[in-house]
This record gives structure tokens, C-alpha cells and sequence, in this order.
């Protein structure tokens, strides 16, 4: 199968998993700058990845353009973000990506990535020491917050090539 990886990465989990993927289909990829100038019809599997932001994908309204223009094409869209893989919360944030024509056209997916304050925008971790202040000001925090708090301090990585094995079944099929 003729398969391209699309990625955007901001602090690099998202090209790490692009990278991961394309070697063991054998499959191109780009950086999404690039792709948007490539002509992408000889592919038959389209793989778009991106990091999660605030429950959204970033960039993913590029690859919902194309959708219906891609109607003969096996299409994936993976997202990277600070959860583990066991929260709850993925699955409804991954849906609310994509409305209900766009799910039966698309696979989406998770990987757990991290944080990397050191590569992240001046934006990025503005917003997300906002967002940690605000946690650890609220009152009668549940634990889940809490072990968010602990978490997202600092930088961390739990990114893990056994992440990728989803993808790569599904691919199979």
C-alpha cells in the first residue's frame, strides 16, 4: 500500500510518531508545510497527525477539507497529547474532532506524548501555566486534578513506539 504521513508538531512527540509510522509501513512523510504543496493522489492511505490542544487537534481543519476529496483513500488521523492512553477523556475529545459524515470516513486515534516546555511557543506555555494556576487555585480538587497538577509542571515524555500498533492494524485491514 502507497502510504503518506502528515505531521504537525510543535515541541516534536507528533513528528516522532509520523517517523515511527512511516518506517514500519515504508510509507512517505512530511511535515505538514510540505504535504499542503505535494499532490497526494497516488496514495492510497492518508495519515494526518497533530497534538492536541484544549481537547482540539491543532491543524485538523486541513485535513477535513480534503475529505471528501480523498473519498477513495483509507484515512487516519492520530493525535498527540500529555494523557496517558487510559484517560477517559480521549475517545469524546478524539469524536468531537470530527462530526458524524467526517467519523465514518476517518479512524482517529491516540498517542501519549508529553511536554516539552523548552520547545513549546511563548503562546503555548503561557496558556498553559494559565491553566495550571487556575487548577491549583480551585478548591476541593478532585484527584484526577491533582495528578494533572503534578504532571504538567514540568516537562515529561511518555511517548512509546508500542503506541503505534493500533494504527498499524488498522492499516492492515
Amino acid at each position: 500500500m502507497n502510504i503518506i504521513v502528515i505531521y504537525n508538531s510543535q515541541t516534536g512527540f507528533t513528528k516522532r510518531y509520523a517517523e515511527w509510522i512511516a518506517e514500519e509501513t515504508e510509507a512517505d512523510c512530511l511535515a505538514l508545510s510540505a504535504a499542503k504543496k505535494k499532490d497526494l493522489t497516488a496514495y492510497e492511505a492518508i495519515i494526518f497527525g497533530s497534538w492536541a490542544c484544549a481537547g482540539g487537534i491543532s491543524k485538523i481543519n486541513w485535513f477535513k477539507s480534503n475529505i471528501d476529496k480523498w473519498a477513495d483513500k483509507k484515512l487516519v488521523a492520530f493525535c498527540v497529547g500529555g494523557s496517558p492512553i487510559d484517560n477517559p477523556a480521549i475517545e469524546t475529545s478524539l469524536k468531537q474532532n470530527f462530526n458524524e459524515h467526517e467519523q465514518k470516513k476517518v479512524k482517529a486515534f491516540y498517542c501519549p506524548g508529553g511536554f516539552n516546555y523548552e520547545k513549546m511557543s511563548a503562546p503555548s506555555k503561557l496558556m498553559m501555566k494559565m491553566f495550571i494556576k487556575t487548577l491549583k487555585a480551585k478548591k476541593d480538587k478532585t484527584e484526577e486534578e491533582q495528578i494533572m497538577i503534578k504532571m504538567i509542571s514540568s516537562s515529561y515524555d511518555i511517548s512509546n513506539k508500542k503506541y503505534i500498533e493500533p494504527i498499524l492494524q488498522y492499516l492492515k485491514k
